[in-house]
């Protein structure tokens, strides 16, 4: 088992203006069906309102403190700007209390934190929280320890390096933050027990081939079975490798310079 340090963390009960409760839907759909499964129980938590966006454009906002969220991998930074407004955002690796950020309208400073427009970003200057459309707020890497590379801006498109090292145009005008999400230990995380997954809302994972027939294509028969000539199925009987589960073609494959396999 392997867990994380905390000790750079603030010790503060998170704002309650910033917090909402959250309904445990354990996988089911409005009509109660299970459509996603393993899913239930858990540790009780309270979602933090993250400010994805930063448009409080070129108003430098005081870190006050970094906080665990129970609802992200990465850390959450406390903000405060001038006018007395508190929000939260994505605490980038290398940040800490007491630091100021901004976002800069046009060219700005390249320090850890601060937010501006892709076209105004260094070539190999790594970013996180990065808009797909200007306007829309961050939605490219925002999990613990991503953060995607700008290789080059031409006419209105920047080429990024993504995480999964797919390489990619956005709009130069979207904006994105400087620096690489804080916790990159996340990834080396070892649970050591099945209690821990339970503590984080993941449900006992069954194999297929422990089941009866009547549940699962690979269950049935005395002992183990191998899959069969068919290759592994789903519960509901379709074939669960190598098969295309893509509709039709996306307006953004044009916009793919590299695949990521």
């Amino acid at each position: 088992m392997t867990g994380y340090d905390f000790s750079g963390l603030s010790k503060q009960r998170p704002l309650k203006s910033l917090v909402r409760s959250l309904k445990n839907s354990s996988g089911r759909a409005n009509t109660g069906q299970i459509t996603s499964r393993h899913r239930g129980g858990g540790h009780k938590k309270l979602y933090r309102l993250i400010d994805f966006k930063q448009f409080k454009i070129d108003i430098p906002a005081k870190v006050y403190a970094i906080e665990y969220d129970p609802f992200r991998s990465a850390r959450i930074a406390l903000v405060i700007y001038p006018d007395g407004e508190k929000r939260y955002i994505l605490a980038p690796e290398g940040l800490k209390a007491g630091d100021k950020i901004q976002t800069f309208p046009a060219k700005g400073g390249l320090e850890t934190g601060n937010r501006m427009k892709l076209k105004y970003i260094l070539q190999g200057t790594m970013v996180h929280n990065i808009e797909l459309n200007p306007g829309q707020g961050g939605k490219i890497a925002r999990g613990a320890g991503s953060a995607a590379q700008v290789l080059a801006t031409e006419g209105k498109y920047t080429q990024l390096k993504m995480p999964s090292g797919e390489i990619r145009m956005i709009l130069a005008e979207s904006y994105a933050s400087i620096g690489q999400i804080s916790n990159p230990e996340h990834i080396h995380m070892n649970l050591g027990k099945a209690g821990r997954s339970r503590w984080l809302g993941r449900r006992p994972r069954v194999r297929g081939s422990a089941m009866n027939p009547v549940d699962h294509p690979h269950g049935g028969g005395e002992g183990a079975q191998p899959i069969g000539l068919t290759g592994p199925k789903t519960p509901w009987g379709k074939p669960a490798r190598g098969v295309k589960t893509r509709k039709k073609k996306k307006k953004s494959s044009n916009l793919i310079l590299k695949r990521r396999r």
